[in-house]
């Protein structure tokens, strides 16, 4: 909400009223623990007390006084951050900022709170006030709409929610809520000291406090799960999600209720959460009502408040832990990993162990301290992963085959109603065969079709369907069973409908999540390899002065392109060479097919950005985060330079780096060359094409790039922004209304293609 600086008398954080000023670092106290952990007791004097921060830290910066004092580097699972002591330079010699010995004073706690007593008083009013005025407007019935029947705080042991609490208790009356706490089972030890600690204040107070926990133990779900990773978070709705909404059913007594929540959600944690509105319907639960109170509010103005009304303090907060979430979290990392680890070992052990485990991998070790595991987007890695769900669409049918199906497929078919196609369940040994028309294949309707069978094949009863039906029509009390089913399918809204099947389905055959990222091997194609093989085609195949891995490197380049296929060239690079192979277009959809075909050109995409510099040593960073080696990470980021002297980079516009010499000193994606209206329609249905036959979606999901999916929106590929879309999709609809509608009147925006239609009939309108 307000820029601040360091105040370099106290040793504090000082408001300034500059509300213009919106980005933050998201300051944090550091205690002597900390300190003791990183080895600044090696160089610095200071009493070992964890009562009152000495420093603050932002990210891996040390700051005392307002000045760097040192700076952490690297660190992992089992390996600690290295200490670089800050130095200034004066007339040419290193000073250290402050010298060997220097004896550190905590922070002065009351000079902080008193100077910033007047700007802290408003905007605590503010928050009160806002919290107040939204449980009168909610709770009073409107128009068309059911009161809200209950409020309920989001509670997790974190600082943020610490506040929250504190807010809303003095917002509300205390009889007009309940707290819930979401318990994971995964929590840091030291946020369930201060579970207790809220729990017995609640209850001190008159505040109705509950628990909610997922019926699955931790260990229990990650073995049959999988570990779950950055692209596969299972764990978020399965044991806290799901959970709290049963409890809030199980607490009031009915399905259909209407709630809302206040959640201690803020918008400089994550890039994410930057775009969430003080209000909303449905994003944390399916139907309810949510307010963030606190959302503008920095760390700075968290831990002023924590400080100022002497709060109860999360003691992992003290241990270098910058969140207190999950205590092993696909979202974290590096310093953090190696401080969790050294504090909680018998905890952390319980977690690699099940990695080594459940993951099959040669290198296991390497695995889990380089954390591969977070990079996992299937189940093609686990123990003992043997598929029981098969797809396959011969003689114009697709067939679906289930073998030891976990729950009955006719009661989840009870959740569709009447279908607009026929299909036919023939009974084999241990399972069936469901056969249907394969013309049916792309329409939406099969998406729901298939999530009958995905969850058929492997439902556990983790509970997150009953969660999501608000009529309460499903139940695993008794055994599995549906009943007076309303068909409003919300329990499909879940990925692949079932989170297990998503979690452990195998790779579909030639998917790129099947290939290792580094695709090229320090042989990303040249100019003039390119022009060699447009101008000689088969007979380049044949013959040509590239070395073997050369040669090897650059014919995957024109396979996943689609100019070649085995070992000739294919149709595609015939219409490439008819519009010219140094053109834009043909450029665009070259770059198109590379998106779907090439993995390593598809991080790029995903990775990247357009018009974001990116410096070199980030990249590698990121690129090793995903366990892939150092060498790689450095060739992968090579290759970009490579791709951007080829008409990918000089033509389209794909991509610049800037240099020093010959060394790479920053990447970018740039803004695509696209002068073709038919480019965007190639890739628009390469995108629906790859989300298994969406053929409808908006405009605003087009340009929502935080969504995780296989089809890549154009807008994402080739950067372009919501006005110049509006002008091709309305253009494609005048010109090719056979292929696409799009509606843009009265706010409402909706893009159908038609479902009749491939990509590859795309192509032919190059042909004119």
């Amino acid at each position: 909400m307000y820029a601040y600086r360091y105040d370099e008398e106290t040793g504090g954080i000082e408001l300034l009223n500059d509300d213009t000023v919106m980005h933050s670092n998201e300051p944090r106290p550091v205690y002597a623990q900390e300190m003791d952990f990183i080895g600044m007791d090696e160089h610095w004097k200071y009493k070992k007390q964890n009562d009152v921060p000495y420093l603050w830290a932002e990210a891996n910066t040390y700051l005392y006084r307002g000045k760097v004092i040192a700076k952490a580097k690297g660190g992992s699972l089992y390996e600690k951050p290295v200490l670089e002591v800050a130095y200034r330079v004066n007339n040419d010699e290193k000073i250290q900022e402050f010298p060997d010995g220097t004896e550190l004073m905590p922070i002065d706690i009351p000079g902080m709170i008193e100077r910033n007593e007047e700007i802290m008083g408003i905007w605590e009013q503010m928050a009160v006030k806002a919290i107040f005025n939204y449980y009168r407007r909610k709770k009073r019935a409107q128009k068309g709409k059911k009161p809200i029947e209950y409020f309920h705080v989001a509670f997790s042991g974190g600082k943020d929610s610490i506040v929250l609490l504190d807010l809303v208790i003095r917002a509300l009356p205390k009889t007009s809520f309940i707290v819930i706490f979401g318990d994971t089972g995964m929590e840091f030890p030291d946020t369930y000291d201060v579970v207790d600690k809220v729990e017995q204040r609640c209850k001190d107070e008159g505040i109705e406090f509950y628990r909610a926990a997922s019926h699955l133990s931790p260990m229990k779900s990650w073995k049959i799960f999988g570990p779950p990773s950055q692209a596969l978070r299972w764990c978020c709705t399965v044991h806290k999600a799901a959970p709290q909404t049963l409890k809030l059913r199980e607490v009031l007594g009915k399905s259909d209720y209407v709630g809302a929540d206040f959640v201690g959600v803020r918008k400089y944690e994550s890039v994410n959460r930057a775009n969430y509105d003080y209000e909303n319907r449905g994003k944390k639960q399916k139907g309810q009502y949510s307010m963030n109170p606190i959302l503008d509010w920095s760390s700075a103005e968290i831990w002023l408040y924590i400080y100022k009304h002497e709060l109860l303090i999360n003691e992992t907060y003290k241990k270098g832990n910058a969140r207190a979430g999950c205590l092993f979290c696909p979202m974290g990392g590096g310093k953090s990993d190696c401080f969790r680890n050294l504090c909680y070992p018998k905890e952390i052990k319980q977690y690699t162990d099940m990695i080594r485990e459940t993951i099959n991998d040669k290198n296991i070790e390497s695995y889990i301290t380089n954390r591969g595991w977070i990079n996992r987007k299937n189940g093609r890695d686990l123990v003992g992963n043997a598929s029981n769900y098969n797809e396959e669409i011969k003689d114009g049918y697709l067939y679906i085959t289930v073998t030891n199906p976990k729950t009955d497929w006719r009661e989840w078919m009870k959740t569709l109603g009447d279908l607009s196609f026929s299909y036919t369940v023939d009974q084999i040994p241990n399972g069936y065969v469901v056969k249907v028309s394969a013309w049916y294949d792309k329409t939406p309707e099969m998406k729901y079709f298939k999530s009958v069978f995905h969850k058929a094949a492997s439902c556990i009863g983790c509970k997150v369907c009953e969660a999501n039906c608000q009529n309460g029509c499903i139940s695993f009390e008794n055994g599995f069973h549906i009943e007076n089913c309303k068909q409003c399918r919300q329990c499909h809204d879940i990925d692949s409908g079932c989170l297990l099947f998503h979690s452990i389905q195998m790779p579909k055959n030639g998917g790129f999540v099947m290939k290792s990222i580094n695709t090229f091997a320090d042989h990303a194609p040249k100019p003039e390899w390119v022009r060699d093989f447009f101008e000689r085609q088969d007979e380049f195949l044949e013959r040509n002065t590239l070395g073997p891995m050369q040669i090897q490197m650059f014919k995957r380049f024109l396979s996943e392109a689609s100019l070649i296929s085995q070992k000739t060239v294919t149709d595609f690079s015939g219409l490439v060479l008819r519009i010219g192979y140094e053109s834009a277009v043909a450029w665009a959809l070259i770059f198109v097919n590379l998106v779907y075909g090439n993995p390593q050109i598809q991080w790029y995409v995903k990775n990247m950005p357009v018009g974001e510099d990116f410096p070199r040593e980030y990249l590698e960073t990121k690129i090793t985060e995903r366990g892939v080696s150092e060498k790689d990470a450095k060739s992968i980021v090579k290759a970009f330079k490579r791709l951007s002297e080829i008409q990918m980079g000089t033509v389209l516009h794909f991509g610049t780096v800037t240099m020093e010499g010959k060394h790479i000193l920053s990447l970018k994606r740039t803004k695509a060359v696209v002068d073709d209206h038919r480019v965007i329609l190639y890739s628009l249905f390469k995108y629906a094409e790859a989300c298994e036959g969406y053929y409808q979606f908006t405009l605003s999901r087009l340009l929502d790039h935080t969504v995780d999916s296989a089809g890549i929106s154009p807008t994402k590929l080739f950067g372009v922004e919501r006005e110049e879309m509006e002008q091709f999709l309305n253009g494609l609809t005048a010109r090719y209304p056979e292929f696409i509608n799009a509606t843009f009147t009265h706010d409402l925006e909706k893009i159908s293609l038609a479902e009749d239609k491939t990509s590859e009939d795309v192509l032919t309108l190059f042909e004119g």
